[in-house]
């Protein structure tokens, strides 16, 4: 072989082990600013439920969204808008910590904790709750939430 050859191997060879690394980083730095904006969406969601904004929900929520409540039951996302268009779910605060989010491709798990002082047709929701939403992106489209878990941290000293 001659020296051209095995130059051009040598590069492509190299070429071939850096992609990988190459494409962890480059995942990374789609991870950080793919974070970063669902905080931002996070904190979207957090203003639409104090503000009754139904249109601001609306445009989060994915069609086939599923939510469970913190009382274990179901709501579509055409039950849970109608909820906030009735205004029988009220919410005067909603204070989130703890949060962390995990990718899954183009999925991610946004885990929280938040103190809640409001109320619904059946009672007062003032408490603590773990929440979890999943956020799907399609694409380079929106982030949408397709599942939303609730439930309440109940006893004195529980994480």
């Amino acid at each position: 072989m001659a020296p051209k050859s095995i130059s051009i191997i040598a590069l492509a060879m190299a070429i071939l082990m850096a992609a990988p690394m190459l494409r962890a980083g480059l995942f990374r730095d789609a991870h950080h600013v793919w974070r970063n904006e669902l905080f931002q969406m996070e904190d979207n969601w957090r203003n639409a439920m104090l503000r009754g904004n139904v249109s601001a929900l609306s445009s989060m929520l994915a069609e086939d969204y599923m939510g469970i409540s913190a009382n274990g039951m179901l709501e579509s996302r055409e039950q849970t808008l109608a909820m906030m268009r009735k205004g029988t779910q009220k919410f005067r605060s909603i204070v989130v910590n703890d949060r962390k989010v995990r990718f899954y491709g183009s999925t991610a798990v946004v885990t929280s904790r938040a103190e809640v002082v409001g109320s619904s047709p059946e009672g007062d929701l003032t408490g603590s709750y773990r929440y979890t939403h999943v956020w799907v992106r399609d694409g380079n489209g929106p982030w949408k939430i397709v599942s939303f878990e609730a439930s309440r941290i109940r006893g004195h000293g529980v994480n």
